[in-house]
């Protein structure tokens, strides 16, 4: 019996399915993704704190910019003679690319290895016949001995077949919570798009006892409004597009390994039977089939390590940009944002719109809330008892941000502040106890209030 060969293609079949699986890259990917998604909100909420801030122009060349993962990025530059990569995450940039291909030459390495010294044993076995006959005395024995190497090496192999598929199923789940995480925040910001746009049209409709916006801050709104429309629709369809591409990669990646796995197994299984009944030629065409697998078993693993470095750098990337989400970055290069143009116009629209409803709502205040009209007059409805406080300007000439002063009340406050300053009201909506607005004039401040606090504290993101 020549079980030799095949015990030896098992052996090393098995020790390397083993390796491959031990160290599966699935640790650090769940230590990332576990950052990302569980811990998303308090990242998401330091983004919050800065809703009321400006975000600046992406700078011209020359200015500073924040370099994304620097420390983890710095990989040698296969393009460049293997010097230092330092140019942080960047996607878009083919140098990134060769570093993090550098991270998967072991398995390359491996490939060639494995290819070119199995094949040189192969063809010594095949054209020099050294082959180990077992005859004679002791045979018996022997042969138990080989039959119980071929068995626990073909099992060792099998174990390493299921090993490998439950760590690149583990790792496939993982890099897809991580994608499913940006096209979350991607699907986040499209909404915030939308609400902005609601937001602005719904100021149009701002009535407060017949005091509404200016007419030309109404077309502006209009105007504006088509261009968020247009940037939440390209920017969903950009993500889903490449959500889609990405998505397509892993997929082809798992099935890959599920195949490789597969064969394996079977090979393993019909080889232990084909050497057990003796068909030493059919033996031989399994082993040369093993052979290639597992060179491109080896060429998968290279894949996997830069796939799974590929994913933590982007992990680290996105941490970092979520702490200084308005610096300019390689991430303001390769997620599609809005333009500048209509960001800016966004924000000095929306500040334009809560300064103006704070005009139409302290006009109220100033020109007939706080007065003491006589009965008969234009605007009379009993009003009386200590002045209402106006609205705060949160912005001023400028439209940079100003503080309130104590004769002030704020959007976040307003509607409680005011509530202490409605009265009754009778069937002909005239005031029956002491106050300065109806329930119905309260309501049609305290929703102005409201859309005021709404642009003033979610446009900006």
């Amino acid at each position: 019996m020549k079980f030799f060969p095949f015990i030896g293609f098992l052996f090393l079949v098995s020790l390397f399915l083993s390796s491959v699986s031990a160290f599966s890259p699935t640790g650090s990917i769940r230590h990332r993704v576990k950052f990302i998604i569980g811990e998303g909100e308090e990242n998401l909420g330091q983004w919050k704190s800065e809703f009321t801030q400006v975000a600046p122009a992406p700078g011209p060349k020359g200015m500073d910019v924040l370099i994304l993962a620097a420390n983890r990025t710095n990989r040698p530059d296969i393009l460049r003679g293997f010097q230092r990569y330092r140019g942080g995450w960047d996607i878009a940039d083919q140098h990134y690319w060769a570093s993090v291909g550098f991270t998967g030459a072991a398995g390359f390495i491996l490939a060639a290895l494995w290819f070119i010294s199995f094949g040189l044993a192969l063809v010594i076995h095949l054209c020099c016949g050294w082959a180990i006959t077992i005859k004679g005395k002791g045979s018996n024995h022997s042969q138990r001995i080989c039959l119980i190497l071929l068995i626990s090496f073909t099992f060792a192999a099998a174990t390493g077949c299921i090993l490998l598929s439950v760590g690149q199923d583990k790792f496939h789940g993982q890099a897809l919570d991580t994608l499913h995480y940006f096209v979350n925040q991607s699907d986040y910001t499209v909404q915030t798009l939308r609400n902005v746009t609601e937001y602005l049209s719904l100021a149009k409709t701002i009535n407060v006892t017949r005091i509404v916006l200016p007419s030309d801050v109404m077309d502006g709104i209009d105007k504006l409004n088509v261009d968020l429309n247009t940037a939440a629709d390209t920017l969903s369809e950009k993500t889903n597009e490449n959500s889609v591409k990405i998505r397509r990669v892993f997929n082809d990646v798992r099935l890959a390994l599920y195949v490789v796995a597969a064969v394996m197994l079977l090979l393993a299984l019909v080889g232990l039977v084909l050497s057990v009944l003796g068909y030493q030629h059919a033996i031989l065409i399994f082993v040369i089939t093993g052979w290639l697998l597992v060179a491109t078993t080896f060429i998968l693993c290279g894949v996997f390590m830069i796939l799974n470095n590929a994913i933590s750098d982007t992990c680290m990337a996105m941490g970092e940009w979520v702490a200084n989400p308005h610096t300019e970055s390689a991430l303001s290069n390769v997620l599609p944002c809005v333009d500048q143009s209509t960001t800016n116009q966004t924000l000095f629209q929306s500040k334009q719109v809560v300064t103006n409803i704070a005009n139409v709502v302290n006009e109220f205040i100033y020109n007939s809330a706080n007065l003491n009209i006589t009965q008969g007059s234009p605007g009379y409805y009993n009003q009386s008892g200590a002045v209402m406080p106006s609205l705060c300007y949160p912005f001023d000439s400028q439209l940079q941000e100003r503080q309130c002063t104590d004769q002030e009340v704020s959007s976040a406050n307003a509607s409680m502040v005011w509530k202490n300053f409605e009265c009754e009201v009778s069937e002909s909506g005239i005031c029956t106890t002491v106050g300065r607005v109806t329930p119905e004039i309260y309501l049609q401040i305290v929703a102005a209030v409201n859309e005021s606090y709404a642009l003033e504290h979610y446009t900006p993101l």
